[in-house]
């Protein structure tokens, strides 16, 4: 039987997209010399904006010439270009980190420490550009575009303080006259690949431990959000870090033979990813050539569990943000919503009615609660992702549709959507969506929840709600994911290790031992003491 939720007929609108024009919009409409004009974006320090790669300390061009648009994901217009590079300048990145490797490496902890201290102040005094070019190119609502930014800077504080407790061992030996010392040391050249969900956080998240560490790196960031890593770059030169210790590429169709290098190349020892599961593995294939160590953070498809013991309001609000920050496109999102019978129609119904308050539209306008999905792919995928479950039995609570581009462009705007009676066949329940969609599934039983939870080739993170200690203890230990949420919908933090288990990858970023991805243990058997009997 279909599950009827008590809602207002207003509810079955939705959220509808902010009509007003933004202040920053008139900008774009005015006559400029070039896309590249850093005006365009509306920084107080308008030096932060580069449209160059870097490459052992200097912003360059490509070889080629060619150029990559970056638009505006809110309105479609063109914020600028960076350049489209390729094999050749990748190998030279590749050069010059390797020639910046041995004076880095041989700084001492605490010099490191300092300039990445001096980092994190940066980032901290630039936070409102740093957060409005967040918004710019990603098109999160600023609020939430200035927490990634502090989220961001938190991996350089972290890992600041993580440099000086880089600690070794001394292990005792059964031989006479014989002491056993293990040293850490950095591994070398990294390679750094990350998304466009967190343009600032995932790369700060990687590069914070690698320069710790004393590795040098080369970034290659998405082609949608290039302009923060390169922000970031800035500050980091400020901050006294030396030329060639960060190098970035930017490209978009080259991105295979980028990739591929980076991988083989025997100069790099480290390559650190985070995307896809499918990218994922082909990386993964491409570094084994050369046996060099990898972090890879893949998919996921988080279930979100509500037991009928659950305090409901709290459920609730842990579902809003867990499932629609960043408009949904973050990859510990909840992507399957499981709901025990006895409590469904009023967790439903709860959640629709705070979903339906949501305001859609450019980030930079006040009061917004979410912005717009990255590109029309999103959009494509989310829409398939509904049709499919409504064909299958699901109804719409809230939402269910794409929203009109204010400016009358082609829109990236999806209507935040909660569906009820989502059966277990529909495509979402085995894809990630990636957009604003909360699918709800009815349950009877725990053993019958974890069946259907675990039923994933994937496993990042997972999120539950009950009150009995018992259960609590159970699901978090049977759950088969590498991070679970229990009575909270919020996990990430620099401290505490992130990664996942199964398809969604190897390694741990972030926690007391997120260092050691970026550094290689040594064991020095001193004989010949005299000190034995």
């Amino acid at each position: 039987m279909k599950l009827v939720v008590p809602l207002r007929a207003s509810l079955l609108k939705g959220p509808q997209i902010s009509k007003s024009v933004p202040i920053w919009r008139v900008t774009l409409l005015q006559p400029r010399m070039a896309s590249s004009q850093a005006s365009v974006f509306g920084l107080k320090d308008p030096s932060l904006i580069k449209f160059q790669g870097l490459i052992n300390g200097k912003w360059v061009d490509s070889k080629s010439g060619e150029k990559i648009s970056v638009t505006n994901p809110a309105t479609n217009e063109e914020l600028g270009s960076v350049p489209e590079m390729g094999l050749e300048e990748t190998k030279e990145a590749i050069e010059a980190a390797s020639k910046a490797f041995p004076s880095w490496s041989k700084t001492t902890a605490k010099h490191r420490h300092d300039v990445l201290m001096k980092l994190f102040q940066l980032m901290q005094q630039h936070d409102d550009d740093l957060g409005r070019l967040i918004t710019l190119e990603n098109g999160k609502p600023l609020a939430e575009a200035k927490g990634e930014n502090a989220y961001s800077a938190s991996f350089i504080e972290w890992f600041a303080e993580e440099a000086v407790r880089t600690y070794g061992d001394h292990i005792p030996c059964a031989m006479p006259n014989t002491r056993n010392l293990v040293i850490k040391q950095p591994i070398g050249v990294v390679a750094i690949m990350t998304p466009w969900n967190f343009p600032s956080a995932m790369i700060t998240r990687k590069v914070g431990p690698a320069l710790a560490a004393g590795c040098t790196v080369v970034i290659k960031p998405p082609a949608e959000t290039p302009f923060s890593a390169l922000a970031l770059a800035e500050l980091a030169s400020r901050a006294g870090i030396p030329e060639g210790v960060i190098n970035i590429v930017t490209t978009n169709k080259n991105i295979s033979e980028v990739g591929k290098e980076l991988c083989e190349s025997k100069t790099v020892k480290k390559v650190s990813f985070t995307g896809s599961t499918a990218v994922a593995k082909l990386l993964y294939g491409m570094s084994a050539s050369t046996m060099k160590k990898v972090s890879l953070e893949a998919g996921g498809n988080a279930p979100f569990i509500v037991f009928d013991d659950a305090n409901i309001d709290e459920a609730v609000e842990a579902a809003i943000a867990c499932k629609f920050r960043g408009s949904g496109q973050t990859c510990v999102c909840a992507n399957r919503i499981y709901v025990q019978s006895s409590v469904y129609a009023d967790f439903a119904s709860r959640l629709a009615e705070r979903v339906s308050k949501f305001k859609v539209g450019n980030g930079l306008e006040e009061g917004i609660t979410h912005g717009p999905l990255i590109h029309a792919r999103a959009i494509e995928k989310v829409e398939r992702h509904v049709s499919d479950a409504v064909e299958k039995g699901a109804s719409i609570l809230v939402g269910g549709k794409t929203l009109p581009s204010p400016n009358g462009a082609p829109s990236s705007f999806f209507a935040p959507t909660v569906l009820c009676d989502v059966p277990n066949t529909a495509l979402l329940q085995t894809e990630e969506t990636f957009g604003p969609l909360a699918a709800l599934t009815k349950f009877e039983t725990e053993e019958e929840v974890l069946r259907l939870a675990n039923s994933t080739d994937v496993g990042l993170a997972g999120y539950f709600f009950s009150r009995d200690v018992g259960r609590v203890w159970r699901v978090a230990e049977k759950l088969e994911v590498g991070m679970v949420g229990a009575n909270t919908g919020l996990i990430s933090q620099a401290v505490v290790p992130f990664g996942g288990i199964k398809e969604s990858g190897l390694g741990r970023e972030g926690g007391p031992r997120g260092i050691d991805d970026y550094m290689q243990e040594k064991l020095v058997v001193f004989g010949g003491l005299g000190i034995g009997a």
